[in-house]
């Protein structure tokens, strides 16, 4: 977490330093970047960018939140305009992911550098192991009709499955460099293979 220096930062100058650790973590994975390129791009003292944060880990996963909480967001929104669909959704969502330029390469350098806290950071925009206040929400938005569970813990499981396969799906992307569509079509057919599973017999998946 930044220090309270950081936050009091005039907007401009908190969001050049942010641009400039985003730019060192997008060129190279966390414990290959160089504070001293940081604070060379931002254009501040090295005991500055100590005032602000405790190290280059403390910047890293301060852009990494902010950037789950601007997935997490994105999640609920799609999960809300799917009707609530969990399938049509997690597909809309990995698309999203996957083509963004912004992102693309501070992502691909979090996700083929994993670690245990990275990875608990990341999956927070959609995922969670254990039932948390994020799961409630995002449960509350889940068409639970569909699905051939009977009950709420039978759905945080299936959610713990359809998340374990996205995410395989999204290292899968980067490590070969997949294309777009290429990507989505292999994603494509093992969400309709868990559909198979997981949907209402009375149900075809689409």
């Amino acid at each position: 977490m930044p220090k309270i220096t950081f936050f009091n930062l005039p907007e401009d100058k908190k969001e050049t330093l942010i641009q400039a650790a985003k730019k060192e973590f997008s060129r190279v994975p966390l414990y290959d970047a160089s504070i001293t390129n940081i604070i060379k791009e931002a254009g501040i003292p090295r005991g500055s960018f100590y005032q602000y944060f405790e190290d280059k880990e403390d910047a890293f996963f301060f852009l990494l939140n902010e950037l789950t909480k601007e997935h997490k967001y994105i999640f609920i929104h799609l999960l809300s305009s799917n009707n609530g669909d969990i399938f049509e959704t997690m597909i809309d969502f990995f698309r999203v992911i996957i083509s963004e330029e912004e992102n693309f390469n501070f992502l691909k350098n979090t996700f083929l550098n994993m670690t245990h806290r990275i990875e608990s950071t990341f999956s927070r925009s959609f995922s969670s192991n254990e039932r948390n206040e994020n799961f409630e929400k995002f449960s509350s938005f889940i068409d639970k009709n569909v699905l051939n569970i009977s009950d709420e813990n039978e759905l945080f499981y299936v959610f713990q499955i359809i998340a374990a396969v996205t995410f395989r799906s999204f290292v899968d992307k980067f490590a070969r460099d997949l294309p777009i569509e290429e990507a989505m079509n292999t994603y494509l057919i093992e969400m309709n293979l868990l559909k198979k599973g997981l949907y209402r017999d009375s149900l075809e998946p689409k």
